[in-house]
């Protein structure tokens, strides 16, 4: 192989993994495996494996819904 040749270093994409999502965006084990197939080995486990309660921010975050709130109704008038 020459040096300028790359292929080694590409896994490639798994195709299969695409389908399933665009049949069932809520496939959880499909989103982990597009997450997998996306990660470089020994890299950190993609986020669909971390534990999570809810969809809300965490409170650290500062986010204030109703600040935000009145900044959407702001840039909207």
């Amino acid at each position: 192989m020459s040096e300028d040749d790359d292929s080694r270093k590409d896994a490639g994409r798994d195709e299969s993994i695409t389908a399933r999502l665009e049949r069932d965006p809520a496939n959880a084990e499909a989103k982990l495996d597009r997450g997998l197939d996306e990660s470089m080995d020994a890299s950190d486990p993609p986020s669909t494996s971390q534990p999570k309660s809810n969809d809300a921010p965490p409170a650290s975050s500062g986010y204030d819904e109703d600040a935000e709130r009145k900044l959407q109704q702001e840039k909207s008038a």
